[in-house]
C-alpha cells in the first residue's frame, strides 16, 4: 500500500472527508457531482504542480468556508510512514504550503516521496491540443522517475519568462544579460529536453513489446523544439535573438517540443484517428508508464500511485477485463471512480469500496 488515513478539510465539496483502510485497488463510485473525482484531484495535490485539474488554489477551498484548504495523508515508504500535507492557509491566499512530517517543505520536494500518475476524462482530447498539452503530459511521465525534473521544469520556465521580458523591452537588452539567461535556459532546458527524449525511447520500447489488442498500440516520437546539448542550445539562443526580439518571445528551446503520437500498424496520426481509438492509445501508454517504472531500476524506489477518473465508462466487457488484468500485474495503488460499481464486478472482491455522495465518503463492506 502507499497512501492511507487520508483526510480531506474544506475541500471542494468536502468539508471532513476521511479515508482509511485503503488497499492495493480503490473503488470511489457515486452520481455525477458527488465528490469522487474532488477525492483524486486531492491526492493529486501530493506531486508538485497543479494537480490532475490543473486549477488554482483558489478554486479548491470549499464555498462558504473561511477560504483555506487541507488535505493530509499518511504514506507507507521504505523506513517506516511519513505524514504528508498539503493545503492553502486561509490568511495566505494563492500560496501553496506543503509538510513532510509537520515540516514545512518545498511542493518539488513531494516528488522525492511519492510517484504519482493520473488518466482523466478531459485527457482524452490530448491528441486533439495543442503541443503545450502533450509537452505537460510527457514532464507528468517524467516527473514520475525523475523528482528532479520539477525543479528544472521550474528554472527552465523562469528563465525563459525572463528572457521574453528582455526580448520585449522598449530598449535593447545588454547582451551580458542575455548570455547570462540564455546559459541558464541551455543547462536547465537540456536536463528537461534530455529527459523527455529519454522517457520517450523507454515508453516507445515498453510499447513495442505489448500486443496490438485490446488497446489500439501507439508509436511515440520526440520532437524537440531545438538542440538539445547545452552548448548547441545556448548558440542557438544567441543567433535567434534578432528574430525573436522582432517575435517578442523565444522561438527556440524545449518549451516548443512535440511528443508525436501515430496509431501502430496504420501509420495515423493519432489526431485523425476516432475517439475510442484515441482513448485506448492513451490507456496504452499510461500502462506502459507503469509497467516500465515498476521495471526500471531505482536506488530508492517510491510508492506509486495511479489515479483512473471514470476510465472504465466507455470500456467495453473484454477492455475492461485487459485494463484489470494489466493492473493487476503492477505494484501501484491504484483509484477508480465510476458512477456505479457494476462495471468494476471483476475487481469488486480485491478492492477497498467507498459510496461518495454530496462530498461525503462512506466505506461499503
Amino acid at each position: 500500500m502507499a497512501l492511507d488515513r487520508i483526510l480531506l478539510t474544506d475541500f471542494r465539496n468536502h468539508r471532513e472527508t476521511g479515508i482509511e483502510g485503503t488497499a492495493r485497488f480503490n473503488l470511489l463510485y457515486g452520481e455525477n457531482g458527488a465528490g469522487k473525482t474532488n477525492v483524486l484531484e486531492a491526492i493529486s495535490l501530493f506531486a508538485p504542480g497543479r494537480g490532475l485539474r490543473r486549477a488554482t488554489l483558489a478554486d479548491m477551498p470549499a464555498q462558504g468556508r473561511n477560504g483555506g484548504f487541507a488535505v493530509s495523508a499518511e504514506l507507507a515508504a521504505s523506513g517506516g510512514s511519513v505524514r504528508l500535507g498539503t493545503g492553502m492557509e486561509a490568511h495566505r491566499p494563492g500560496r501553496r504550503v506543503v509538510h513532510v512530517n509537520q515540516a514545512e517543505t518545498p511542493a518539488t520536494q513531494l516528488a522525492e516521496w511519492l510517484s504519482i500518475g493520473w488518466l482523466t476524462p478531459a485527457m482524452d482530447r490530448l491528441f486533439s491540443e495543442g503541443a503545450s498539452a502533450r509537452r505537460r503530459f510527457l514532464d507528468r511521465l517524467v516527473l514520475a522517475a525523475d523528482p528532479n525534473h520539477a525543479r528544472q521544469a521550474t528554472r527552465l520556465e523562469k528563465a525563459i519568462r525572463e528572457r521574453n521580458q528582455l526580448l520585449s523591452s522598449p530598449s535593447s537588452p545588454e547582451a551580458s544579460w542575455l548570455d547570462a539567461i540564455e546559459t541558464q535556459i541551455a543547462e536547465a532546458g537540456s536536463a528537461v529536453g534530455g529527459a523527455r527524449a529519454e522517457m520517450v525511447e523507454h515508453l516507445q520500447e515498453t510499447l513495442a513489446t505489448l500486443p496490438e489488442s485490446p488497446f489500439a498500440r501507439p508509436s511515440l516520437s520526440y520532437q524537440p523544439g531545438g538542440p538539445i546539448a547545452p552548448d548547441e542550445l545556448a548558440s542557438a539562443l544567441a543567433a535567434g535573438r534578432s528574430r525573436d526580439r522582432a517575435a517578442q518571445r523565444t522561438l527556440t528551446g524545449p518549451h516548443r517540443d512535440e511528443l508525436l503520437v501515430t496509431m501502430a500498424g496504420k501509420g495515423q496520426p493519432a489526431s485523425d484517428c476516432s475517439t475510442g481509438e484515441q482513448k485506448a492509445m492513451l490507456i496504452a501508454i499510461v500502462l506502459a508508464h507503469s509497467q516500465w517504472l515498476q521495471s526500471a531500476s531505482s536506488e530508492r524506489p517510491r510508492p506509486r500511485l495511479l489515479l483512473l477518473d471514470e476510465v472504465a465508462a466507455h470500456l467495453d466487457p473484454v477492455r475492461r477485463e485487459a485494463l484489470f488484468d494489466r493492473l493487476r500485474e503492477g505494484s501501484a495503488q491504484v483509484w477508480l471512480t465510476g458512477t456505479e460499481s457494476a462495471p468494476f464486478a471483476a475487481i469488486e472482491s480485491e478492492a477497498a469500496v467507498w459510496r461518495v455522495s454530496g462530498g461525503a465518503v462512506e466505506r461499503v463492506d
